[in-house]
């Protein structure tokens, strides 16, 4: 079925088809469709950057909180 693709171009617009069987309209632009794809690949890596980080001031503010709480009993015990 894949093979029994047919597109009518779209007027004025040589990048862009209309799939005769499904009447979707497909970008046929590749150079496009490249930048496409790094820039949500980019957004990918940021948001996971963003997590980490996240995580590591959570981690550090764990840590923090623990330190805190032990020089509190030191103090305590004098």
């Amino acid at each position: 079925m894949a093979n029994d693709v047919e597109y009518i171009e779209v007027e004025k617009r040589a990048d862009l088809a209309r799939d005769v069987h499904s009447d979707a309209i497909i970008n046929r632009d590749k150079k496009a469709y490249d930048i496409a794809i790094k820039r949500a690949k980019s957004a990918q890596e940021q948001r996971d950057e963003i997590r980490d980080t996240t995580r590591e001031i959570n981690t550090l503010k764990c840590e923090i909180h623990e330190i805190k709480g032990l020089l509190t009993e030191l103090i305590g015990k004098q």
